[in-house]
């Protein structure tokens, strides 16, 4: 009941991991401001099931790493909703190619869109949320930003670079009552890991204690408490969900 009225905006929402964070947030009343980049498709499915469910959605296309358009995203869902309570930065994508196979512009798409992306998006919100003296600001890290993985260094220099941000953000925003956390997340059945074959996908459960792959719904549960009031001592921490690997 507490989370009813309030406004968050989640980038990369139409599907996996963030469209998950999306309809749980939609659960608990809170009206929604989803970014997508390409996939229509999706984006209309997901405005659809939220509609079903009786939540405000409103959808963005454009491209995360793009400041104008982060800044557009945050004026007119402050238009539309009056406040911006919750961030979700969850927009992401992978090139993986080994090192030496690896060229700059499979670097640099990678970090512009999930670290700049993120930051683009941080800022914008934090301006409204300093006014505000409130916020949650949520990031979507990994595990490999953490532990590394061979083929992602891009991927994982940018989870990484997530990591820096959250700290920092967290220490900067703290006194006006903002909050900012990063979700770690492990092995998760996504898009992105579909493309595991089994053989591949068995031998990582080996490494997970639980004994099994994450889901989204995961990963939106930890989402939907660090939106909350309860969460409002915890900041500028990174959270694993990832089985215990």
């Amino acid at each position: 009941k507490m989370l009813k009225g309030k406004t968050a905006i989640v980038t990369g929402g139409v599907r996996g991991i963030g469209k998950a964070i999306a309809l749980a947030l939609v659960e608990k009343g809170v009206n929604v401001a989803l970014c997508y980049r390409g996939n229509e498709e999706a984006a209309k499915i997901t405005q659809e099931e939220i509609e079903k469910l009786q939540g405000n959605v409103i959808l963005f296309k454009g491209d995360v790493k793009d400041s104008s358009f982060a800044k557009e995203v945050i004026e007119a869902t402050k238009e539309r909703f009056a406040s911006i309570d919750i961030l979700v930065n969850n927009a992401g994508i992978t090139k993986d190619k080994l090192i030496l196979r690896m060229n700059q512009e499979d670097f640099t798409d990678v970090i512009d869109t999930n670290l700049t992306g993120s930051f683009n998006f941080l800022k914008a919100c934090g301006e409204v949320m300093v006014k505000q003296r409130y916020g949650r600001i949520i990031n979507l890290s990994s595990i490999v930003g953490i532990n590394g993985n061979p083929g992602q260094s891009n991927y994982s220099a940018s989870k990484a670079g997530i990591i820096g941000l959250t700290k920092s953000a967290a220490k900067e925003l703290g006194r006006r009552g903002i909050t900012v956390n990063a979700i770690a997340p492990g092995f998760i059945e996504t898009d992105m890991t579909d493309i595991l074959n089994e053989a591949q996908k068995a031998e990582l459960l080996k490494g997970i204690p639980i004994g099994r792959v994450g889901t989204s719904k995961d990963i939106a549960s930890l989402a939907v408490f660090l939106a909350s009031e309860e969460a409002g001592y915890i900041t500028g921490q990174v959270i694993g969900v990832d089985g215990g690997m």
